[in-house]
């Protein structure tokens, strides 16, 4: 709030604000004091003020990182993981300083000491969480933070987009192994009993192209057979989706139905997941799976990537497909979008013979 004082045949111009120091200036003429007072409250509403120091001498780093942990993580989507993280960084002395004193440099050293043991994207992972709470710090609790430390860090990341497809003969592993019935040295197959989920959820993942936490929060309801659609309530960009089925899709859904009912006739309940697994239960079964199968480097991920270019080999253009995928932004659907080398050449080679027939006549 600016106040206005004279003092003799001066008038002095005073500007408090919490969180800032006071700024106070001397004027000859009134029109002068109120258009600097004017002036100072924008810089106030900017944070572009000097800070009282004293408010945030008693506020430490760690004090913030576990206040965004108990109040919003448990708000996001994905919040388990970034949970792990930040009780990571509570442990890093960088949280014993007070907001008073941390500073870019603070975080410089922090990000050197991290990529002693991290790549760059997963300290930018790291950090992200560390940057948006700051942000809430300046912008939503009220801490009289001029700026957020960490947007003058640099870290420089490569872009490690994955063009992992499936290679032939991978997917008829993966079932076999989730069935059971993998060849072992000198022992034929075997019958081991598996989670029979497992085999379901691989196929549907590439009959839908859903994520992996899209798959395990499908509830029956979400399900429509008749319509043959199926309804993500909430996705990674909180956006909701309808998607089509496709009959091994619904195929899929019915043998999942079947294990949940077991021998008896009792319809499954409406608001039970089709797919019962935790995600750390099916991520876990996932790993064993590959680990089975002996395949390397594949995520389950990569099915979503796998899906995706199937759809574009089909045909489908680019809205149907990010009508399934649920992607909003072209650029990030392109980046799933791989085609199959194979297929290309095959193209280009009946291409080349359509065009010597057109020429040449052969």
């Amino acid at each position: 709030m600016a106040t206005i004082r004279k003092r003799g045949n001066k008038y002095q111009a005073q500007v408090r604000r919490k969180g800032f120091d006071t700024q106070v200036r001397t004027f000859h003429l009134l029109k002068d004091a109120q258009e600097w007072a004017r002036l100072q409250e924008t810089l106030a509403d900017r944070h572009e003020l000097p800070t009282n120091k004293k408010a945030l001498e008693g506020v430490t780093l760690g004090k913030l990182v576990e206040r965004y942990r108990d109040e919003v993580l448990p708000r996001m989507k994905g919040g388990t993981n970034e949970t792990i993280n930040l009780n990571a960084i509570l442990r890093h002395p960088i949280c014993k300083k007070s907001l008073a004193e941390l500073g870019t440099k603070d975080f410089a050293k922090f990000r050197d000491d991290k990529l002693q043991t991290v790549t760059a994207k997963s300290l930018q992972r790291i950090l992200s969480p560390i940057k948006h709470l700051l942000n809430m710090a300046k912008d939503e609790w009220g801490y009289p933070l001029r700026e957020n430390p960490l947007d003058r860090l640099r870290l420089k990341t490569t872009d490690n987009k994955r063009e992992r497809r499936l290679r032939p003969g991978e997917i008829d592993q993966l079932l076999l192994c989730a069935a059971g019935k993998e060849k072992r040295e000198g022992r034929g197959h075997t019958n081991r009993k598996r989670n029979p989920y497992v085999i379901v959820i691989v196929e549907f993942a590439l009959e839908t192209a859903l994520r992996r936490g899209e798959i395990l929060a499908l509830r029956w309801a979400d399900v429509d057979i008749e319509r043959q659609s199926a309804t993500v309530q909430e996705s990674k960009n909180g956006y909701s989706r309808t998607i089509p089925l496709t009959p091994k899709a619904i195929d899929l859904v019915n043998r999942a139905k079947a294990i949940a009912m077991g021998d008896g006739d009792k319809e499954p309940d409406l608001s039970a997941s089709i797919f019962p697994l935790t995600p750390n239960g099916f991520r876990l079964a996932w790993e064993r799976l590959v680990k089975r199968a002996k395949i390397t480097d594949l995520h389950f991920h990569d099915l979503r990537h796998e899906a995706i270019s199937r759809l574009f080999e089909k045909g489908l253009t680019v809205p149907e497909v990010a009508s399934i995928s649920g992607h909003r932004d072209a650029r990030m659907l392109f980046r799933y979008a791989h085609a199959n080398q194979s297929a290309v050449r095959a193209k280009l080679g009946a291409g080349l013979v359509m065009e010597n027939k057109e020429t040449y006549g052969v």
